[in-house]
C-alpha cells in the first residue's frame, strides 16, 4: 500500500513539473498567445496625437490578432507615470505601450536629475516605430509672429512681452525644445506645463498660452482652419501637406531639428517569440491600406520597424539632447 502511494506522489510531482515547465517555455507560450485582452497603455491623456494613433493601431491588431487591444490613458509628468507602469508591468506580453519622441528625452531629463523612476536602457523592450509624426510649433493667432524667427526677434524687441509657451510636463519634448529655443534665440519665456496635448492646445485656442507645440496630428486641423498659427516644423524637411510652414533649420535653429515619431514598447524580459509576434502585428497594422489612408489624414507616415531599428533612433535622441539637457540644467 505504502509502495504504490509513493509512486502515485511520485507520478503527481513530475506530472505538475512538466506543467510548470511547459508555461515557462517561452516558445510554448507564444504558440497561445494573445488567449486574453492585450493592454495598450497610452501616456498621455485621451485626445492627443499618441492616444489617436494608438487607437488606430489597437483597432486594426484587434482585428487581426483575435483579442481585444484596448487603450489605457495614464497621462502626467511628461509620459513619465505611464512608463513608469509600464516598466513594473508583467512580461507576458499583455501590457504593452504606445510612446512618442518625448519618451528619450524626458528619460534623460529624469536620470540627470537622479529621479527617473524607471531606466529606459534596461527596463524595456521595443518592438517598433509605429509612424512617423512631425512635430510643430504652433501659436495662438493673437500672437504677431508668422515663425520662429519673427517670435525670437519678437520677444528680443519687447523684454517686458510675458509670453507663456506650453508642453505636455517636465522634460517633455516641448519643454527641452522650449528652453534651447530661449537659449539659441537669446530670448525669455515662461515654460507652462500641462497633462497632455489636448489641454494644451485648449489653452492656445482660447488665446490664454501664447506659444506650444506637439506632435502634428493633435493640431493639423486647427492649423489648416486658421484656428492655430504653425511657426515652424523640426522635420528635417518640409512637410507636404504645409508646405509653407518652414523648417527649424530654414529658420536658423538647427540644433532643434528632430524628427517625431510614435513606437510600441513592452516590458523588459519579454520573450523574444512574443516581440516578435508583436511587431508582425504592428508593421501589418500601420501598413494596411485603410491605416495608411486614416494615418495620412492625420499628417503621419505609417513605419513598422524591427525593434533593433527603434532601439537605434531611441539611443540617437538621446545622446542628441542628453547634453542639452544637462546644460540647461532641465532637472
Amino acid at each position: 500500500m505504502q509502495s504504490h502511494r509513493r509512486k502515485w506522489i511520485h507520478l503527481c510531482t513530475l506530472g505538475l513539473a512538466g506543467l510548470l515547465t511547459l508555461g515557462a517555455h517561452p516558445g510554448l507560450m507564444a504558440q497561445t498567445y494573445p488567449n486574453k485582452p492585450i493592454k495598450m497603455i497610452v501616456p498621455f491623456p485621451a485626445g492627443g496625437t499618441t492616444d489617436i494613433v494608438a487607437r488606430i493601431v489597437a483597432q486594426r491588431m484587434s482585428e487581426s490578432m483575435g483579442q481585444p487591444v484596448t487603450i489605457d490613458n495614464r497621462g502626467g509628468a511628461g509620459g513619465a507615470i505611464g512608463a513608469d507602469l509600464m516598466a513594473k508591468a508583467a512580461p507576458d506580453g499583455y501590457t504593452i505601450m504606445m510612446h512618442n519622441l518625448s519618451f528619450p528625452l524626458a528619460s534623460v531629463a529624469q536620470t540627470l536629475a537622479n529621479r527617473s523612476p524607471f531606466n529606459v536602457d534596461t527596463d524595456f523592450a521595443g518592438v517598433s516605430i509605429a509612424v512617423y509624426v512631425p512635430f510643430v510649433w504652433t501659436a495662438s493667432p493673437s500672437v504677431p509672429a508668422k515663425d520662429l524667427r519673427e517670435l525670437a526677434a519678437l520677444l528680443r524687441g519687447n523684454p517686458a512681452l510675458q509670453y507663456n509657451y506650453g508642453s505636455t510636463g517636465p522634460g517633455s519634448t516641448m519643454h527641452v525644445l522650449g528652453e534651447a529655443f530661449k537659449k539659441e534665440g537669446k530670448v525669455n519665456i515662461t515654460h507652462i506645463p500641462f497633462k497632455g496635448a489636448a489641454p494644451l492646445k485648449q489653452e492656445l485656442l482660447a488665446g490664454r498660452l501664447q506659444v506650444g507645440g506637439d506632435q502634428l496630428s493633435s493640431s493639423l486641423a486647427e492649423i489648416k482652419a486658421g484656428t492655430l498659427k504653425a511657426l515652424a516644423t523640426t522635420a528635417s524637411k518640409r512637410i507636404p501637406g504645409l508646405p509653407d510652414v518652414p523648417t527649424v533649420r530654414e529658420l536658423g535653429f538647427p540644433n532643434l531639428e528632430l524628427e517625431g515619431w510614435n513606437g510600441v514598447f513592452a516590458p523588459a524580459k519579454t520573450p523574444k517569440d512574443i516581440i516578435d509576434r508583436l511587431n508582425k502585428e504592428v508593421i501589418a497594422a500601420v501598413r494596411h491600406p485603410e491605416v495608411v489612408k486614416r494615418l495620412n489624414d492625420l499628417g503621419a507616415e505609417g513605419v513598422g520597424s524591427t525593434p533593433a531599428e527603434q532601439d537605434a533612433m531611441l539611443r540617437r535622441q538621446m545622446d542628441q539632447f542628453r547634453a542639452i539637457i544637462r546644460e540647461m540644467r532641465l532637472e
